[in-house]
């Protein structure tokens, strides 16, 4: 296995073989697709069926749940900044890509939800997190609101802060209430998008 240098520390760092940090990717993708359908409590042998592996290859990459959780979080935060601009390109409505964009977005919350269980009441940790979440993510959707606001769909009055924050509100205690669809109520605000303007 190749090494690098660690630019902080100057000692030699392990680099994962592009074959290792595929079936990882491949993991990651598993645990978030189960995740947002079963909670992130969900047993690591959906996981891993899901994935196509064994139970011990999880375990070797994710020795436990909380660090599993941890890698999911920073995988679909980084899914939801890299998904901004391709969707801006391929879609000629701004909004449209705005909602598709929200979608990833909403599939992210459910495992965020879930994050301050798993780490135990680690708040140094939980805010932290959240800090790298809100700082990779504001600027993406910033920019599909601005695209959206110059095309002339939506107000530029709009903000991606509060944007965000409403649809974290919407997306709360969702999975414990089958009469309440978040997603549902999510479509209807960004429908909205389009019909208000500032008084």
């Amino acid at each position: 296995m190749a090494t690098n240098i660690d630019s902080e520390t100057g000692q030699p760092v392990r680099r994962k073989r592009a074959d290792a940090r595929r079936n990882e990717q491949t993991l990651l993708d598993a645990a978030a697709a189960v995740f947002v359908t079963s909670g992130v409590d969900a047993p690591v042998r959906d996981i891993a069926a899901k994935a196509g592996v064994g139970m011990g290859t999880i375990y070797r990459h994710f020795p436990t749940r909380a660090d599993l959780v941890v890698a999911v979080y920073r995988h679909q935060v980084e899914a939801c900044a890299e998904a901004g601009p391709v969707l801006l390109a391929r879609y000629d409505s701004p909004h449209e890509a705005l909602g598709q964009w929200v979608n990833l977005f909403v599939d992210f919350l459910v495992t965020k939800h879930g994050l301050a269980a798993a780490l135990h009441g680690d708040s140094v940790g939980f805010d932290a997190l959240h800090t790298y979440f809100v700082d990779r993510l504001l600027p993406v959707c910033a920019q599909l609101l601005d695209a959206a606001a110059e095309a002339g769909e939506i107000s530029p009055e709009i903000g991606a802060y509060g944007l965000m924050r409403g649809i974290g509100s919407l997306c709360i205690g969702a999975g414990h209430d089958p009469r309440y669809d978040a997603r549902r109520m999510v479509e209807v605000l960004l429908a909205g998008l389009l019909q208000w303007r500032p008084t």
